[in-house]
């Protein structure tokens, strides 16, 4: 995944905790979570794991396990907890009440690093509407300090519940309108993709898991100036070039999207598919691996998932292994260029380094191949009809 970004005196001290529950990608030394924790200013100073069949209701993880929590916190001076899984409102709550201190979850972390690294008015707008849908099952928490009684005969309530029911109104009021904007921008989205549409240009879209390099090999490609970083989720905004394949003599259209991660809060995934839709109207996608984790093929497996969700699951793909120099020798491949089986089907893999300079003539040759190929022609040609009369953005309504 990269080195691990070094805490600044102000980051706050969490325990971090994480159950098996018997999934194969149980991260057991939480590191990924280590790392969004550091991404979003938070220190890890203490790692606990336990194993259970299912959560318990209450507090996901029993009392005996919350108590060992409660103590390594204390020998810690934890002023956080945060858990590798989603929690439900009322185990976050729970678990606050129980442990004396702010319990979040891996989607609310998620959620914060978003915030913090959105920069487009788009990418603001799709943060914000996830923020608002996650807070509005969690308004229970925010009023617990308020009293909430039973009324006179036949009816119940009492100021907190009162603050709530209007909490509630206003978070939804700010739901609708944040959708209403965000429908407006997606027509120009829309209108600008149908602008490149029926120009004929073939369009690729990086994707791929968070940290693999996508930014950097975009970059390297399009001699742009996108932000690229070793940490989770450095892109957010899509950002999309032009770029001559002088071996095809031909331009075509490259997008960098958002890094994928495992577990990607549903709502995320919803509110980001303004963006997301660069791949899913792509002609192709290179799908960039991060070749020197162990875990890649998890990843693919995690990105593949995305992928089908957006509804990009059918569209060609070639691997781009990217990071070859930092693969262990033992572990460098016999050829640069292979195939891989992927859902099934045998697929084009090539390995670069985008950092290095490395691989990038021989992606450039296969890219101008795939792009001269009749069968693309065909594809783009078939993607600019089903195009033509589309609306201009998947809905005009909001929920």
């Amino acid at each position: 995944m990269g080195s691990k970004p070094t805490s600044t005196p102000a980051s706050t001290p969490a325990i971090l905790v994480g159950v098996d529950f018997g999934a194969p990608h149980f991260d057991g030394e939480l590191e990924e979570l280590g790392l969004l924790a550091q991404t979003a200013g938070i220190a890890p100073v203490a790692r606990i794991t336990c194993k259970r069949k299912v959560p318990d209701p209450a507090l996901f993880v029993g009392s005996g396990k919350a108590d060992e929590i409660k103590l390594l916190a204390d020998m810690h001076g934890a002023q956080e907890v945060l858990f590798d899984q989603a929690l439900s409102p009322a185990q976050q709550r729970n678990l606050e009440r129980y442990l004396g201190l702010p319990v979040n979850d891996r989607t609310l972390l998620i959620l914060e690093i978003f915030a913090q690294r959105a920069r487009s008015h788009e990418g603001k707008l799709q943060v914000e509407l996830a923020r608002l849908q996650y807070l509005s099952t969690r308004l229970v928490r925010r009023w617990s300090h308020l009293e909430r009684q039973q009324g006179g005969i036949g009816q119940r309530g009492g100021p907190g519940e009162t603050q709530i029911e209007l909490d509630k109104r206003m978070i939804g009021d700010a739901i609708k309108r944040t959708k209403d904007r965000l429908v407006k921008v997606k027509k120009q989205r829309s209108t600008q993709r149908r602008q490149r549409q029926r120009q004929g240009v073939f369009t690729i879209a990086l994707v791929g898991y968070t940290n693999a390099g996508k930014s950097t090999l975009f970059n390297a490609l399009v001699k742009a100036q996108a932000y690229a970083a070793d940490q989770l989720f450095a892109t957010l905004d899509t950002t999309t070039r032009q770029m001559y394949l002088a071996q095809a003599q031909v331009s075509v259209s490259l997008s960098d999207t958002v890094g994928f991660i495992r577990d990607l809060p549903h709502g995320l995934v919803e509110a980001f598919q303004a963006t997301l839709q660069e791949a899913v109207d792509a002609d192709l996608l290179l799908h960039v691996v991060d070749a020197a984790n162990p875990g890649y093929p998890e990843q693919i497996h995690e990105v593949g998932l995305v992928l089908d969700e957006i509804g990009a699951g059918h569209i060609p793909q070639v691997l781009v292994f990217n990071k070859l120099d930092a693969i262990a020798p033992e572990r460098q491949p016999q050829a640069l260029q292979d195939w891989y089986e992927l859902a099934g089907e045998q697929v084009r893999r090539i390995f670069v380094s985008a950092q290095g300079n490395q691989g990038l003539q021989e992606l450039r040759q296969l890219l101008a191949d795939t792009v001269a190929a009749p069968s693309a022609h065909a594809h783009t040609q078939a993607h600019t009809d089903n195009h033509k009369d589309a609306p201009l953005a998947p809905s005009t309504q909001s929920d």
